[in-house]
């Protein structure tokens, strides 16, 4: 069990409204990651579906029951806090093992709980040592094993990874991933961050404003965005956008991904100069400024030698652009 539904919920401080009217279900099961730049209002929706924060208007349904006066601690759900919240003074077991223990389990039970965590996370030879004798990742299984022990219906990560480094962060993504599949839990997974959001999601919820832009499969939104703005945040680098006058295009705007962007040193439809170009090995970004369009990024697959100040002529994939009128909607 574990499906979730958000009926109209809207949470306002004072006069300002944070959350503007949010329906949303979340399967049983499925991984859901909300995305948004900082301020969007994808913690607060969290914290909403937590308990930890009172919903100003609307309905929070957990397996169909309304938990809105629900305490924190009675909604059968286990959260993930960006900072690990661990006791300093316990071990790793006893702190896994804490609140069941606060539940009056038997000593034996919240063993076996903590045991079985304990494999899942490969924290076995850990479980003596105290917090300070962790790494940052080592902490952040821990605090994912406290969830797991508990069983809950539903688990919330509110970015979790924002405190690891970049091996750490895709190690723990593997993780939280594979855990997903071995439990087949109910997961809502918050983060800033496109590409978590794209790697881990089955559903991603694209919040902008406190309001829902679009929701759908990673892909889905990739290949189909709503409007500029998820197609300008989903995906890395960023999309382009191209004044479509000066192609003969039509809409305001048209927008193309930088691997849909063809490279020539003598001919195209866009002409520029070479800004800077990133040598990441087995891809190469080249920043391309246009005085029509200005800085545009190109992606190109291997090794090239395209040099500062070098002119260039680029033409977008006419059958992977994307087209949008002047209030920024998709024009199909």
């Amino acid at each position: 069990m574990g499906a979730l539904e958000l009926k109209s919920v809207t949470k306002s401080f004072g006069s300002t409204d944070v959350i503007k009217g949010v329906d949303l279900t979340v399967e049983e099961g499925e991984f859901c990651v909300f995305v948004g730049p900082s301020g969007c209002g994808k913690s607060t929706l969290l914290r909403i579906i937590a308990g930890l924060e009172d919903a100003t208007a609307g309905d929070i349904l957990l397996d169909g029951r309304r938990v809105n006066d629900v305490a924190p601690a009675k909604r059968e759900l286990a959260m993930v806090f960006q900072s690990y919240a661990l006791y300093p003074h316990l071990t790793v077991r006893d702190n896994m093992g804490l609140a069941l223990k606060q539940a009056g389990v038997a000593k034996a039970e919240i063993r076996a709980a903590t045991d079985k965590a304990a494999g899942m996370l490969a924290l076995e030879p850990l479980m003596e040592r105290r917090p300070a004798e962790l790494s940052g990742g080592q902490r952040q299984r821990v605090a994912i094993g406290r969830a797991i022990v508990r069983r809950p219906k539903l688990f919330l990560f509110d970015e979790p990874l924002s405190n690891l480094d970049a091996a750490l962060r895709v190690a723990t993504r593997i993780e939280i991933a594979r855990l997903h599949r071995d439990l087949a839990a109910t997961m809502i997974y918050v983060t800033h961050d496109q590409v978590e959001a794209m790697t881990l999601a089955d559903r991603i919820v694209v919040l902008r404003a406190g309001r829902v832009e679009q929701v759908g499969a990673p892909m889905e939104i990739y290949n189909d965005p709503a409007n500029t703005f998820v197609a300008g945040f989903i995906g890395s680098p960023q999309m382009n956008f191209l004044k479509s006058a000066a192609l003969g295009q039509r809409g305001e705007t048209m927008g193309i991904r930088p691997e849909h962007l063809a490279v020539s040193r003598t001919s195209g439809a866009i002409e520029g100069k070479v800004s800077h170009v990133e040598k990441l090995g087995g891809e190469t970004l080249v920043y391309v400024r246009s005085e029509v369009h200005g800085l545009l990024t190109v992606r190109l697959f291997g090794e090239h030698g395209f040099a500062v100040d070098e002119t260039l002529h680029l033409t977008p994939d006419g059958g992977r652009a994307f087209h949008f009128d002047s209030e920024g909607n998709r024009l199909r």
